[in-house]
């Protein structure tokens, strides 16, 4: 019986094959990773027994997950169907691999699946500011994300958000009209557009810049894959800024984890009567958040030395956060 290394002929495709076996920002995954390569890893995973560095019980439960996610799956088929051009797999040491996510350490990608203008990534996080917020966002939202994106499309900054409803989409479309540049960052496959109803906007964001995700194509988003998204729309970026938030929106999320990176952090306050504004106004009362009202202040924050991390690993996926609302289709991973 072949072993999962055995469909791997070298360390791009052991990512590749790890990327469909494995959820995003398992730490653990990570740490092998690092420690021993993709092909290794791969055995390790695909084997009984110890794991270099993890507790016997965790590796048990690693090794368990993978032979149920890989059970009956024809990866021949399913390589041949994800390496087919159609989406770029990146990794460290690729030319335009985003160094800056390097610093999620032991939670940093397998590899990243990219449609569109790759060299979007290669430049530094100090030229890419992350805009975000809430799905339901108001009027008022829409109108200052979209002055925000706008205003960084003319300084040449590129916008990076999270291609969803609300403060995303605003941020996006506002970028696409003045023609500058912007990185959607997806929580399914890079070719599974998602939610349905930004379809035609993710497509032009491929089509005049880049969509970008740690999961293979064909993968259904889910509210782990969610939580997960938010690390790396924290680290692309040198700067995040959160427009508006409910208090247990997953933009929240985001602004800890840029916080943890010693990444600047945003948010722009709003009428102490509106539930969008509950989350920015939480940053800002706990020190968190820089207060933004305009494009000056988020070039001012992307401008500014990193601090050092708060804490290694980050906003851990069991956190209490409001996930998203999924899509008819089941969530989890299509092969």
């Amino acid at each position: 019986m072949a072993s999962l290394a055995d469909f791997a002929d070298g360390e791009r495709t052991a990512r590749v094959v790890l990327s469909m076996v494995a959820e995003p920002a398992d730490a653990n995954v990570g740490r092998l990773l690092r420690r021993e390569g993709g092909m290794e890893t791969l055995r390790l995973l695909d084997a009984d027994g110890p794991m270099p560095g993890i507790r016997a019980e965790e590796a048990a439960i690693l090794q368990h997950r993978t032979r149920v996610v890989s059970s009956g799956v024809d990866f021949d088929a399913v390589l041949r169907r994800a390496l087919d051009g159609a989406h770029e797999p990146l990794m460290p040491g690729d030319a335009h691999w985003p160094a800056s996510v390097d610093g999620l350490g032991d939670r940093a990608p397998y590899v990243l699946w990219a449609k569109g203008a790759t060299s979007f990534l290669a430049v530094s996080a100090v030229d890419r500011v992350t805009i975000t917020g809430s799905r339901a966002s108001t009027s008022y939202g829409d109108h200052v994300a979209a002055e925000l994106a706008h205003d960084a499309a003319m300084d040449e900054q590129i916008v990076v958000s999270g291609g969803a409803y609300g403060i995303d989409g605003a941020a996006h479309r506002a970028v696409l009209t003045d023609a500058g540049h912007t990185i959607a960052v997806l929580a399914s496959g890079p070719d599974r557009l998602y939610p349905a109803g930004h379809r035609d906007l993710l497509e032009q964001v491929a089509d005049r810049g880049l969509v970008v995700s740690e999961l293979p194509p064909g993968s259904a988003p889910t509210r782990h894959r969610f939580i997960a998204r938010g690390r790396l729309l924290a680290a692309m970026s040198s700067a995040t800024v959160i427009v508006e938030a409910g208090a247990r929106s997953g933009a929240l999320n985001v602004a800890r984890e840029a916080q943890a990176l010693g990444r600047s952090v945003g948010a722009v306050p709003g009428p102490v009567t509106s539930a969008a504004s509950t989350g920015p106004l939480l940053l800002l009362q706990e020190g968190t958040a820089a207060l933004v009202s305009n494009s000056r202040d988020v070039t001012a924050l992307m401008n500014e030395h990193p601090s050092t991390p708060v804490r290694d690993r980050g906003m851990q996926s069991g956190h209490t956060l409001d996930g998203p609302e999924l899509d008819q289709d089941q969530p989890g991973r299509s092969l």
